[in-house]
């Protein structure tokens, strides 16, 4: 029996390592992140994912640029344990069992958290029934809705069976949302009497339970299920009608039922608090910045770096704000050694050699439209007379969804331009984007490009990560980036300020004249010509944003704001 009260945090996906595949991007790796940060600061943290025993998926490129998908099989023993509790959910009519392994999280401070992994791969189910937890983000809608039944009503009787004391229940996104009804069912008041379904169905003590993190800006982010399908799929594990009123009158949004269940909501960053207020008006939304972990993506050259001039750095990053002391020449050293790590990478894996004294500008995140990979090329002749004056070189990396078919056909129009482009601009792009090759990437570069279309980053993490290897962002002003940005200072932006507060039609025009500009007339120059002004940006780029942008500060915030509520 566990006694002491735990928060509970679910996440459809959570990124720990490669050897661990559960993840398909910045969502899962900051819900590992964040599990990392609580096992450091001692928070009594609990996770809850599903095990996704075929992964997200093993990206290829064939010899045409386009996106080949394979599963990646990888094996639960070797790292975990499975536990010997098993919990049913009904999925269909059919009972479909669950089992749990458990994947500790320890912190050199003494700290642990526990990540409870659900599978329904056993004997007992049907073979349909076993593969609802196979591949992550896999299948259809019905598909999705079954592994959304598994970790939000599966893994609240899990945490029950295993004995678990909880004090509040935390829906990284919406995928979650289940939980909440098995919490109504779990609190609902044992009176006859219909007249106030209020006191039938305990929402307040629910509410009080739940926090909610929403990631989401767009509309269309939103998980969407229509009720036929919720019937056949789940029954009527509440009142039809009590559900609509949670989770929308004409399709069930597992945004919306979190929402109405939750006592703390927040995004993800201040921007992000402002556009879901708009999103979803009446609601109390608040504005948690998300962080990265520390330890987790600082290359080892840099650890070596910190450890010599910032004693603690690891628990304490705030303590990069004192980043200035660090000598010049040591801290151009730490980085010309990631930047051949990269190049040495980059060589071994795709057989082209990058030059390390050229200007290397990184690029690599989930493949979709709104992320406008292609940015960079909307005026293929203005980038070839940079290219002409001063050279450079870019690193793409990243998956497309394998049904975003125009996320895929920016990858292969980037690896067309690789082909074609002038050979002043070397484009490399890297297959199968995963966890150790981002830490190469976010440390290797000199420059980290960003270029969403506003206002729809919710936040972002990569720039962070990039921050703490002393390694300048170049972004778009939307997600965190609005909050972390001084212009020539900690970085530069791409387009005009953040006004709005909703999503706008705009196009891509300005925002490329300003990428071309600024990379003519002052990232290049200065990188080239100005290196003392460089490498204290550089220096800035650590101590104004490395020390705040982390999971620490954001956990603490946590704590504080919502689960001590």
């Amino acid at each position: 029996m566990n006694t002491e009260l735990k928060i509970a945090y679910f996440s459809m996906e959570i990124g720990l390592s490669n050897d661990i595949p559960t993840y398909s991007g910045g969502l899962g790796v900051l819900a590992g992140d964040t599990i990392k940060s609580g096992a450091d600061l001692k928070i009594p943290l609990v996770a809850v994912t599903l095990l996704s025993k075929k992964g997200f998926f093993q990206q290829d490129i064939d010899n045409e640029g386009r996106q080949i998908e394979h599963p990646v099989e990888w094996d639960p023993f070797r790292l975990m344990t499975r536990q010997t509790k098993r919990v049913v959910v009904k999925i269909e009519g059919r009972d479909v069992s669950i089992q749990a392994w458990c994947y500790m999280v320890k912190s050199v401070t003494g700290g642990e958290v526990a990540v409870l992994y659900l599978d329904t791969d056993v004997p007992e189910n049907t073979t349909e029934d076993r593969e609802i937890t196979a591949v992550l983000y896999g299948g259809d809608e019905r598909y999705r809705l079954k592994q959304e039944v598994v970790l939000g009503i599966g893994g609240v009787r899990m945490l029950h069976a295993l004995g678990y004391q909880i004090k509040k229940y935390h829906m990284n996104e919406g995928h979650a949302s289940f939980l909440t009804l098995e919490l109504l069912l779990r609190h609902k008041r044992d009176i006859e009497s219909v007249w106030d379904e209020r006191w039938v169905w305990d929402i307040d003590t629910v509410k009080d339970l739940c926090v909610f993190t929403t990631h989401t800006p767009i509309e269309a982010g939103h998980d969407r299920f229509s009720y036929d399908l919720v019937k056949k799929v789940l029954g009527e594990i509440i009142p039809l009608t009590l559900l609509k009123k949670l989770g929308g009158e004409q399709s069930l949004n597992m945004t919306l039922l979190a929402l109405n269940l939750s006592n703390y909501i927040n995004g993800v960053a201040k921007k992000h608090g402002e556009v879901s207020k708009a999103l979803f008006p009446g609601y109390e939304i608040n504005a948690i910045t998300n962080g990265v972990h520390s330890f987790t993506w600082t290359c080892e050259n840099f650890q070596r770096l910190y450890d010599k001039y910032i004693h603690g750095w690891a628990n304490e990053p705030e303590l990069f704000v004192r980043a200035e002391i660090i000598p010049d020449e040591e801290l151009w050293t730490a980085h010309r050694c990631a930047k051949k790590d990269l190049c040495d990478f980059v060589k071994n894996t795709t057989g082209v050699e990058l030059n390390p004294d050229v200007l290397t500008i990184g690029f690599a995140r989930r493949f979709t439209s709104y992320k406008r990979a292609d940015l960079i090329f909307s005026d293929l002749e203005r980038l070839m007379k940079i290219g002409k004056k001063e050279k450079f070189q870019i690193v793409f990396a990243g998956k497309a969804h394998p049904k975003d078919l125009p996320g895929k056909d920016i990858i292969k129009r980037i690896i067309d331009f690789s082909k074609t482009i002038d050979n002043n601009i070397k484009i490399v792009f890297l297959k199968n984007y995963q966890m150790s090759m981002a830490l190469k990437l976010v440390s290797g570069v000199d420059v980290w490009l960003n270029t969403p279309l506003r206002p729809r980053e919710a936040s972002g993490t990569s720039g962070m990560k990039a921050a703490h290897n002393g390694v300048i962002n170049f972004s778009v002003l939307d997600g965190w980036w609005i909050e972390g940005h001084i212009e020539g200072v900690t970085g530069w932006s791409i387009g005009p300020k953040p006004t709005e507060s909703s999503l706008t039609n705009t196009t891509d025009t300005a925002d490329s004249d300003d990428l071309y500009h600024k990379l003519e007339n002052i990232i290049i120059p200065t990188y080239y010509h100005d290196k003392n002004q460089w490498i204290k940006i550089m220096k800035n780029s650590i101590g104004k944003i490395a020390y705040y942008f982390n999971c620490h500060r954001m956990m603490r915030r946590y704590v504080t704001d919502a689960y001590l509520r």
